[in-house]
């Protein structure tokens, strides 16, 4: 593990944004969170080199998960944005309370798709760095999903490619289905709609 549940929840609790603690002690209130790594320095490497993190109680006991991942688009995107006129899509740090739910990713596989607004960097330089100007923030349903590399039963994508024009997308095939199945018994007791936190791995103490 990169990273202790308790940094996690003292990183986005100190933030100001919500930690969900399961207080009608029901199991499975999970906290959704994503740590952009910040020693890349803005720069395009195209690899899972970014953490996605759930964590949640049952009967009472912490839960806590990691996942190689990416927050951040590939270079395929980056080079030619899937919105010409915009640029690429880089999510904004922040919380997006009930910012997701699970449905089809593309129509072909279950996956948190974005259901209410986020906010997104446009970068449409071309060039191998994320601009992150706020100059150029936009926010709305951009289809900015959670979701899998691979599709390969016990696979692993090394590189992000086209799996993200700006989506978070876990690396691992069999990671992502431990994920996916905790979010599925999150939806069957609290209903389908998960929040997304995404922090950026220097706010961590």
């Amino acid at each position: 593990m990169k990273y202790t549940r308790e940094q996690i929840q003292n990183t986005a609790e100190g933030k100001g944004y919500k930690y969900f603690h399961d207080n009608n002690n029901k199991s499975y209130d999970v906290n959704i969170i994503g740590i952009r790594n910040s020693d890349t320095k803005g720069r395009v490497t195209n690899a899972f080199d970014d953490t996605l993190t759930i964590a949640y109680k049952i009967d009472g006991e912490w839960q806590y998960h990691e996942f190689d991942c990416t927050t951040d688009p590939g270079t395929s995107w980056m080079e030619n944005p899937w919105i010409k006129e915009k640029g690429c899509a880089i999510l904004k740090p922040g919380q997006y309370r009930g910012s997701h739910k699970l449905r089809l990713h593309a129509g072909k596989y279950l996956a948190l798709g974005q259901k209410s607004d986020v906010t997104v960097y446009r970068d449409n330089n071309r060039d191998l760095n994320y601009d992150l100007d706020e100059s150029t923030c936009d926010t709305g349903l951009f289809g900015i999903n959670i979701h899998r590399a691979t599709a390969k039963a016990g696979g692993r994508s090394i590189r992000i490619g086209k799996y993200s024009a700006g989506c978070q997308v876990i690396a691992d095939n069999d990671d992502w289905h431990i994920f996916l199945d905790i979010c599925q018994t999150a939806r069957d007791i609290h209903g389908n709609s998960f929040s997304y936190t995404l922090v950026e791995s220097k706010d961590i103490a």
